[in-house]
């Protein structure tokens, strides 16, 4: 029996089914090699080439694949039709020792039984150019994340990472948030006339004021307001020209990745991650009561806007008998991808039109039948005739002054029977049509309305703008768009208010940085300029190791120097092999470290470069002082050989400060498992006094409490007594 692998479970279920025991189905859990998770992975000296290894728990699933292929008759690979699923592909041909030029290799764009049949009938070999383009983004991603994470946790704060899409993602962030901090509304007023036909024969329509002597007029102020309101009142309003049209509305594409998140997230609220992780359950198909395990869409990673002749002429088909044949247009709708755009494979498109998202009521969840409903409501109307509407523009004039009203009526709906698209923030809602007058004739005001405005800042990112903002400025890939919105809110760089993104504080210090010092890599055109250079990789005209290795030598160089800015050479003498130390800066300020780093990589806190009179525990060395986040310690100055520590206070080293008011002992400063410091009495278990602030061995005079030293004063522990004594401060 042949064998075919895929990459989900879900997915060889569902081919399974089709399959009806033909052919035996298995899933790999997706990639089962890829670089070492705790090592670089990538031999620099060797060309940049890769050291792959079998991922982490997928041990098992090699075995099993492998015993399941030396068994099988032909092995197929039918992994995604991506770079990423072409990888997949390419990493079980060789872990499972199927010949290089075998054509084992089977794609389909949809999951159906007629798409599965003749994937299997026309197999191939790997396209190696995919596998080089994602193998040179791996090793890009890689040499960036492993190289820049490590810095930011050095010089900012532990669990920091970096990414050469993630981070310019946050860039956008962090610039939008700055533009609305800095951002000065700007004062500005409107005025709103409401008109009627001097002989009252039609309705009273609304006209904005616009013009002033033939120029697009701006009110910044009550008094250009009011001066403007005074003239109108003193003149006449009289009809000018009258324009009527009828305006087209063209139908929308189909969905690609890019516009199937942002309409989920501007329609149904959902993340772009949640989006993605509903697609893909209904691409690789779901169980279905009486009909087993069915896929409802197509491919739902792509940037192509094209749908094959077959389902075109399927949703015409069904326009017509549904909606009629005025709904279909003369010719069927095509649309052009964006510029970029790698056009694999189709738009996002229903697989089987006859299963309605009516008929799927009692079969999906309402969240996957919601996504269904939008790819599907959105692919029927992107084959459907334009929506026409009676336009009709009356521009009216009083004196220097020029006023506009328009309006308009629905005359043929076109696509927005099947699908309506959101109406933006700034759009009104659609007017009916003004009432039918000529040029000439005269208008009396019914009431004006003045109204302050003021400029408005610009909206922060959501997940549907931020998504449509990196597609437009050419960052990442239909496949990346939602992985970088989860890293970023797993990460805590942004949090959300409602729907909209808003950047921490850490956010603001990691962009600063890396802006700092890796202009290039923070930049958005060389980001979208590198995907420009994957997708050479893939047409065959690029070699991916010369990606690499134009992009290497200049970052790491950039690398060092930010490794070392500000660093200092010293005069202090390191204690282990007499170098001279280096004054750095770190994420808790200056220390010193050793200038023969790597071979010796003594550390010590600045002004700390002091050795104890006290020996090691462990091997007897005299231990050094060192500052941590928790305050100074003892260290062995064999470290990393030996790892002893000690509390400063050990060795007759206790510090001293305050007085037991309980039974007059003197108090010890200690910390908590926090770090955080307070006052217990020396006196312990005996006596079990501790106070957060420096105890005087004083009772209260109002209630006989503990009095105790704070920065502002002296005061009672007592919270319900209230005695405070002021300090005076010290003459300067």
């Amino acid at each position: 029996m042949d064998l075919i692998i895929v990459e989900s479970p879900s997915k060889a279920k569902t081919i399974s089914k089709y399959l009806k025991g033909k052919y035996r189905v298995d899933a790999s859990g997706g990639h089962i090699r890829d670089l070492p998770e705790k090592s670089l992975g990538v031999m620099i000296d060797k060309n940049f080439e890769p050291r792959y290894v079998i991922s982490g728990g997928k041990e098992d699933v090699v075995r099993r694949l492998s015993e399941e292929a030396k068994r099988a008759d032909r092995v197929y690979l039918a992994t995604d039709p991506d770079r990423e699923g072409e990888a997949i592909s390419w990493h079980l041909q060789t872990i499972l020792g199927l010949p290089e030029d075998g054509k084992n290799r089977i794609e389909f764009n949809e999951i159906s039984p007629k798409a599965v049949a003749h994937a299997l009938e026309h197999p191939r070999t790997i396209n190696y150019n995919l596998v080089d383009a994602q193998q040179a983004r791996r090793v890009l991603d890689r040499l960036v994340g492993y190289k820049l994470s490590p810095l930011l946790n050095s010089k900012l704060q532990n669990g920091l990472s970096a990414g050469r899409v993630q981070s310019v993602a946050l860039r956008l962030v962090v610039d939008r948030e700055r533009e609305i901090s800095a951002f000065v509304p700007e004062e500005y007023w409107t005025v709103v006339c409401e008109l009627q036909d001097t002989a009252k024969k039609f309705q009273p329509f609304r006209a904005s004021l616009e013009k002033h002597r033939g120029k697009k007029l701006k009110l910044s102020s009550k008094e250009q307001t009011d001066t403007a309101l005074s003239a109108l009142a003193a003149g006449k309003y009289v009809v000018g020209a009258v324009k009527r049209t009828v305006a087209k509305t063209h139908a929308p594409a189909p969905f690609t990745t890019s516009t199937l998140q942002q309409d989920a997230s501007n329609k149904l609220g959902l993340s772009a991650p949640e989006t993605m992780l509903v697609a893909q359950h209904l691409y690789e198909g779901m169980d279905v009561e009486g009909e087993g395990h069915i896929a409802f869409v197509t491919y739902i990673r792509t940037d192509s806007t094209r749908i094959s002749d077959e389902a075109q002429a399927a949703a015409r088909e069904y326009i017509g008998e549904r909606y009629g044949k005025e709904y279909l247009p003369a010719k069927p709708n095509v649309y052009a991808s964006r510029k970029g755009a790698q056009d694999a494979h189709e738009a996002i498109r229903p697989i089987d039109l006859s299963r309605t998202p009516e008929s799927l009521k009692k079969v999906l969840d309402k969240k996957h039948l919601s996504v269904y409903k939008l790819i599907y409501e959105r692919f029927i109307a992107s084959q459907m005739a334009e929506a026409q509407y009676d336009s009709m523009q009356i521009e009216i004039g009083n004196g220097d002054y020029g006023l506009k009203a328009s309006g308009r009526a629905l005359k043929f709906a076109g696509f927005t029977v099947a699908y309506q698209e959101v109406k933006k923030d700034d759009e009104e809602e659609t007017k009916g049509l003004l009432p039918p007058l000529k040029e000439g004739d005269s208008l009396d005001c019914l009431a004006v309305k003045p109204e302050q405005k003021f400029t408005k800042p610009p909206v922060r990112y959501t997940d549907a703008s931020l998504v449509k903002a990196m597609e437009e400025k050419g960052i990442g890939r239909p496949s990346t768009y939602a992985s970088i919105i989860s890293v970023l809110g797993r990460r805590k760089y942004v949090e959300k208010e409602g729907k909209f993104m808003k950047p921490t504080d850490i956010a603001y210090r990691i962009t600063d940085m890396l802006v700092q010092y890796f202009k290039d890599i923070m930049d958005v055109g060389f980001t979208a300029d590198m995907e420009e250079k994957l997708d050479e990789i893939e047409d065959g005209g690029k070699d991916w190791h010369s990606l690499i290795g134009s992009f290497y030598p200049s970052f790491e160089e950039r690398l060092r120097f930010a490794s070392t800015d500000g660093d200092e050479l010293t005069e202090i003498k390191c204690q282990k092999c007499g170098r001279p130390m280096v004054r750095k800066t770190g994420k808790y300020g200056k220390y010193l470290a050793c200038s023969g780093y790597p071979a010796c990589s003594n550390i010590v806190s600045e002004g700390e470069a002091e050795v104890s009179d006290i020996p090691c525990p462990k091997c007897g060395a005299m231990m050094v002082f060192k500052s941590g986040r928790y305050g100074r310690f003892l260290a062995c100055p064999n470290y990393p050989t030996c790892r002893s520590t000690l509390p400063v206070e050990t060795k007759g080293q206790e510090s001293y400060e305050g007085v037991c008011p309980e039974c007059g002992k003197p108090t010890k400063r200690l910390r908590t498992r926090t770090g955080k410091m307070y006052y217990g009495c020396s006196g312990y278990p005996n006596c079990k006094f501790m106070s957060w602030d420096l105890p005087l061995g004083r009772k209260c005079p109002k209630c006989g409490g503990a009095l105790v030293q704070t920065q502002r004063g002296i005061k009672c522990t007592n919270k319900e007594c209230g005695y405070r004594e002021k300090v005076e401060e010290a003459d300067d």
